[in-house]
């Protein structure tokens, strides 16, 4: 009797929090989860709505022009007709705003292509995992989006084979998705759950800190060239037109 008794409170206790939880944090977290985590996400969902709007145009086009005929055969189409136009208007706009629809990559076909598509790849994928996640492990995916664009920018033109793109397909190509499939395939109730010292939920979010942490890493030993680069032209305008100008020969031979 005393475990039903204790069962019962804890069923209590448990919808209680979840109710707390959608009053105060539910409507944030839907908040936060349609947020785009990158440059890449934020341009799907650009084409996505661009693509949306032409068809909406082109519904409504194609409507007006048929009702427009059709008064013109029958020599108007009275109330009736205005109000069915406007109906169908209505739905067509109404339809058409939710569609095509936001597909985000299949996890098979991440490590496919070359390495930067690759990363947009997973890029998209994991914003479509992040409402998944516990709170700091989805918090972490929204930061690793601005970090993918980053190193989106510096593979660009990177040879296939070069060390650091090997190394970046397998740390976000394989290491990333296999990480977090691993996560969602434990049941729901195990996750916080303590084990091997650390709960399903604690060890995602420290191997994420980790993967953000080495893409960071490999994003700047891929931008060195460009940082020792711009140095190096800084230094030669700041001699020839900066402080280093003034004391060159032409200078000199004025005074």
């Amino acid at each position: 009797m005393a475990d039903l008794t204790s069962q019962s409170d804890r069923l209590i206790a448990d919808a209680k929090s979840l109710r707390d939880d959608n009053r105060t944090g539910g409507r944030h977290r839907r908040a936060v989860s349609s947020r785009s985590i990158g440059e890449a996400s934020r341009k799907a969902k650009r084409d996505l709505w661009v693509k949306r709007l032409r068809n909406i145009a082109i519904a409504l086009f194609a409507i007006w022009a048929a009702t427009g005929v059709l008064g013109i055969v029958l020599n108007g189409i009275g109330f009736v007709g205005v109000m069915a136009l406007i109906l169908a208007s209505v739905v067509a706009v109404a339809v058409l705003a939710g569609y095509p629809k936001a597909k985000p990559p299949k996890r098979s076909d991440l490590n496919k292509g070359d390495v930067g598509q690759m990363v947009t790849r997973t890029e998209l994928w994991l914003e479509a995992q992040r409402p998944a996640l516990p709170p700091p492990a989805a918090a972490l995916v929204s930061d690793m989006g601005v970090q993918l664009d980053a190193l989106g920018l510096q593979l660009e033109g990177l040879d296939q084979n070069h060390p650091k793109a090997r190394e970046v397909r397998s740390l976000v190509g394989e290491q990333l998705p296999e990480m977090i499939d691993s996560y969602r395939r434990i049941p729901a109730n195990l996750r916080t759950e303590k084990r091997a010292g650390a709960t399903p939920d604690e060890q995602l979010t420290d191997s994420l800190a980790k993967i953000s942490g080495e893409i960071d890493s490999i994003t700047r030993q891929l931008a060195e060239g460009s940082l020792d680069d711009l140095a190096i032209k800084h230094r030669y305008l700041d001699y020839k037109f900066g402080e280093g100008a003034e004391t060159s020969p032409q200078l000199e031979n004025r005074t």
